[in-house]
């Protein structure tokens, strides 16, 4: 049996070390490998159960270092700290070496003076990248931290042989590039921190999801006597059913529903809705809203890890770890990226000084700046930062994306299906009739709130809330079961069947397809019921959005005909299948998908076989949970359809982002290294672009956090 292990690395500089780990585990044999350089986490399935020490070694022979024992917040905190630490002692060494480049003091020429500057300064280079370095060399898969080694290190030893060979005579100075080596390091390792923090901001989302949930929780104790007062506990420790007083001001700490009180709640921070919503007495309510105004008190029912707040968490947390497929390209001329400016580099120096009659002093400077002006991890992070901003953004508009890869799915989609019952419509029904085949009401009544008080469907919820049954008919039932796409059927100790369902049921009985419940016994017809729903407020919107992207839409149902087609024509959908079973509705699905990408986007049990089989599945936070399990977008605000529409824009604006990034990271090192090799850069000027072509991909990505929302134009769709 597979078992996923979540383990915590420090040492990665850059996202071309997480590329590296992943590769090395997975030829190890482990499965599923996600490597997070943002936030220190390596993720991975191993089915053949490698012991935990031994996956921990392997990361430690890159040069990194793994643990299982320790946070990301610690880890955090320890690089950043040994970050800024290395980088101030290498500013403060390297400044004077700069200086004696412009400042005429003798003692700043001395060749011993600038040893002494440049030792501290390549101690720490080989501290911070030169174990990465030796770690993949060692295990054939060479990174970017190679490149500044060997660009930095090739430097400083030139420049001590030559201080040995020339010492004392006037052309010393020519030969030294003691400040070359340390500049090097010194602005990269600037590039690490800035990247570091920019990174930070790519996840702010998270961060600010993670903030939601508050520290305490006001208990209630003795609720029910005279003696009732609360204690202050530690969120951690509430438990099911505990009872929570929740004031004007405080966050709500689990998930629960309202046994006394009302209040006006902000649950824009999980659903995306910008007006607060009215909350009274067994209404629901989630951990990490905000009670505005009035007392509440709740009965908890998901506590801890299992409350929505904490299940989106990790959703976002994972999602950016998924990978779309045009990163594949990225991590392609990345894996090779190292080998060929090692090439390139060494062709450099040899056409240079062997062909061109180039001094060895220019030839090394070029084949060290071919070095460090290139930059794989651009191609790196091109793809993660983008998805980690990407998801936020779509999360702080209350849709949850299960991963980067159905981002951009969704972005290309050619068709998008919609079911009909609580997708395009409320799914709130109110019955208009129920019409009796000269059988008692009494057993009728009963059948319904008996048997669809098992049901999930909206139709089975409605017909409980109409039918109060106070008759005096008992019947006792070995099995009640609910069937996706028919109904619910029953079976009684006499041996009697009872279905309660959609025309299927009863296609063998009548044929009269005009009604949407049918209650048979025994394979006899003994009633209809007539119900009326309506269609969603934002429901035309939507469907007039995804037509002006080009995007067919298909109205997919297991209703009938009649109901179906008043809904397609009010919002002017003309392709409609009706009353499909559910293997029905999967074999439309794939023949579909035939024109290109395909989302799919409904809320019951009938729907969870079409979502799995569509290439992006949609479902709404009530759905039904195998509904919720089967998509790969979910809607935290059920109220809110157009926010599907939202979910496309983020998807699109994303996708257009990777590609821009991509670009420029290609772009970047295709023109910069042929112009390092032609010796037109000095080695301390590629250092800094390399340093800072991290942070253009980085500030692309950021500015997917500025994008437009929909809601703002939607008068104009």
């Amino acid at each position: 049996m597979s078992e996923k292990t979540v383990l915590l690395v420090e040492g990665m500089t850059c996202s071309n070390c997480a590329q590296n780990i992943t590769r090395h585990l997975q030829n190890k044999g482990l499965e599923n490998v996600l490597v997070n350089f943002e936030d220190s986490e390596v993720t991975y399935t191993d089915a053949h159960l490698l012991p935990t020490s031994t996956v921990i070694s392997e990361i430690n022979s890159l040069g990194y270092k793994a643990s299982a024992n320790i946070s990301s917040a610690e880890i955090e905190k320890k690089t950043w700290t040994t970050l800024e630490k290395r980088l101030l002692i290498s500013t403060l060494f390297t400044i004077p070496l700069l200086l004696h480049m412009w400042i005429n003091w003798h003692w700043l020429h001395n060749p011993v003076v600038q040893l002494l500057l440049c030792l501290p300064v390549i101690i720490i280079g080989l501290l911070h990248f030169g174990k990465s370095a030796w770690g993949s060399l060692k295990h054939k898969m060479p990174n970017m931290d190679v490149l500044i080694s060997i660009g930095s290190s090739a430097a400083f030893v030139y420049s001590v042989i030559a201080m040995f060979l020339f010492y004392g005579t006037e052309k010393v100075n020519h030969y030294l590039f003691f400040e070359t080596s340390a500049t090097i390091i010194t602005l990269v390792l600037l590039g690490n921190l800035i990247e570091q923090r920019s990174l930070k901001r790519t996840t702010a989302a998270l961060e600010s999801l993670t903030r939601l949930q508050p520290q305490t929780a006001n208990r209630i104790i003795d609720s029910f006597t005279n003696t009732e007062h609360t204690e202050e506990i530690q969120v951690r420790n509430l438990k099911l059913n505990d009872l929570v007083l929740i004031n004007t001001g405080e966050r709500i700490p689990a998930d629960g529903h309202i046994y006394w009180g009302e209040a006006t709640v902000d649950e824009s921070s999980m659903t995306g809705e910008s007006l607060p919503v009215e909350k009274n007495i067994n209404d629901n309510v989630l951990a990490g809203t905000i009670l505005l105004q009035g007392s509440i008190k709740i009965i908890a029912d998901k506590t801890g890890d299992n409350t929505v707040l904490n299940h989106i968490i990790e959703q976002v947390k994972h999602a950016a770890l998924h990978k779309p497929d045009i990163q594949r390209m990225g991590d392609i001329v990345s894996a090779w990226f190292v080998p060929v400016v090692l090439f390139i580099s060494i062709i450099t120096f040899c056409v240079s000084y062997f062909i061109a009659d180039v001094s060895i002093q220019q030839s090394l400077l070029s084949s060290i700046a071919v070095l460090v002006i290139s930059c794989p991890c651009a191609m790196g992070l091109a793809t993660p930062t983008a998805v980690a901003v990407g998801i936020g953004k779509a999360a702080g508009n209350g849709i949850l994306v299960k991963g980067g890869d159905t981002l951009e799915k969704f972005a290309n989609i050619k068709t998008i299906v919609f079911d009909k019952t609580g997708t395009l419509t409320t799914g709130k029904f109110s019955v208009t009739g129920i019409n009796y085949f000269n059988y008692e009401k009494d057993l009728i009544h009963y059948l319904i709130s008996t048997l669809e008080k098992h049901s999930t469907h909206p139709i089975g919820k409605a017909l409980v809330e109409y039918i109060k049954h106070e008759g005096n008919i008992n019947i006792s039932f070995n099995s009640i079961q609910e069937e996706k796409g028919f109904g619910m059927k029953a079976n009684d100790h006499d041996g009697n069947t009872y279905t309660i369902g959609s025309f299927n049921t009863a296609k063998n009985i009548t044929h009269d397809d005009t009604h949407q419940v049918y209650i048979t016994k025994n394979k006899i017809l003994l009633a209809t019921i007539d119900l009326e729903d309506t269609i969603r407020h934002d429901a035309k919107a939507t469907v007039d959005y995804f037509r002006s992207q080009n995007i067919k839409v298909v109205l997919l149902s297991g209703d009938n005909l009649y109901n179906c087609k008043k809904v397609a024509n009010a919002l002017n959908i003309t392709e409609v299948c009706t009353s499909m079973l559910p293997h029905e509705k999967t074999n439309i699905i794939n023949e579909l998908k035939k024109d290109g990408l395909l989302a799919m986007a409904g809320d019951g049990i009938n729907d969870a076989p079409s979502l799995a089989t569509a290439d992006v599945g949609i479902s709404f936070r009530a759905a039904t949970q195998i509904a919720i399990q089967s998509a790969d977008i979910i809607l935290m605000n059920e109220q809110d359809l157009y926010s599907l529409c939202n979910a496309h824009n983020i998807a699109k604006a994303t996708l257009k982002t990777i590609k821009q990034n991509l670009f420029w990271a290609l772009f970047y090192n295709v023109v910069a290294i042929p112009i390092a090799a032609f010796g037109l850069l000095s080695p301390m000027i590629g250092s800094l672009s390399m340093a800072f072509s991290d942070v253009v991909v980085i500030g692309n990505s950021l500015r997917l956090k500025i994008h437009p929302s929909l809601r703002r134009v939607r008068q104009s769709v």
